[in-house]
């Protein structure tokens, strides 16, 4: 009898265990924590204004600044600014001003256009002076950009002042000739001479220059002013040329 109990004693605690160990709850996992999303940088801003924002050559201008969530600041031309200022500049030709503001969200620019209108022209007594010259004296020619036809700013108050003379002297019949720069085929400039030519006309007439005093022709690349190769050469040939219709 005692030998059956201590076989069955073991069995029994055996058994026991088995079963605690069965009734156990397995413990759940834990959810992976998910770190929170980080916040983008907020963009910059940037805006800039001139003052005026057309000049007679030696004039100031006063440029004003103001950006947001910049670490970087510069005005081209000029350099690193602060975020936000004033300063004076003197423009000697129509510039285009840009602003660009840097930040750890991205980059953001702005522009300012100053127009340089060029020195008034000192009018001759025209008792010392020929038709011819005194026509050159108020009249003036005016330039383009590579490979366009459309008026420049700076062009635009140049025609101005044409107009006035030629609205003033309604006897006087001019010739528009176009003009191009050596690039480019005898075909595509003559095109282009014509498109600028065409353009300053219309100029004219819509500051009331009458259409039929008004004669254009284009030289294409032929005839140029300048015959260097150079960029300032090209620019010279770039124009719509006044001359007096005999």
């Amino acid at each position: 009898m005692n030998r059956r109990n201590r076989i069955l004693v073991p069995v029994v605690m055996l058994a026991a265990l088995v079963a605690v160990a069965g009734c156990k709850k397995k413990q759940s996992s834990l959810p992976a924590q998910t770190a929170p999303p980080v916040a983008a940088a907020p963009a910059p801003t940037a805006q800039l204004t001139a003052s005026p924002t057309v000049i007679s050559a030696g004039d100031q201008v006063q440029l004003s600044w103001s950006t947001t969530n910049a670490t970087n600041v510069s005005l081209e031309g000029i350099g690193d600014v602060p975020t936000s200022g004033v300063k004076t500049v003197t423009p000697t030709e129509s510039t285009t001003y840009n602003l660009i503001a840097k930040g750890d969200g991205g980059t953001a620019m702005a522009t300012a256009r100053v127009t340089v209108n060029a020195p008034p022209v000192v009018s001759v007594p025209s008792s010392t002076m020929s038709a011819e010259e005194e026509f050159k004296g108020n009249v003036q020619d005016i330039f383009f950009d590579y490979d366009v036809y459309n008026i420049r700013a700076d062009a635009q108050a140049t025609l101005s002042r044409d107009a006035s003379y030629l609205v003033s002297h309604p006897k006087i019949k001019i010739v528009l000739g176009g003009y191009c720069d050596e690039r480019g085929s005898d075909e595509y400039n003559l095109a282009l001479g014509q498109n600028r030519a065409d353009a300053t006309k219309n100029a004219l007439v819509t500051a009331g220059v009458a259409a039929d005093r008004i004669r254009v022709i284009s030289y294409g690349k032929e005839k140029p002013f300048c015959a260097a190769s150079t960029e300032a050469c090209w620019q010279l040939n770039r124009r719509a040329g006044f001359s007096l219709d005999q």
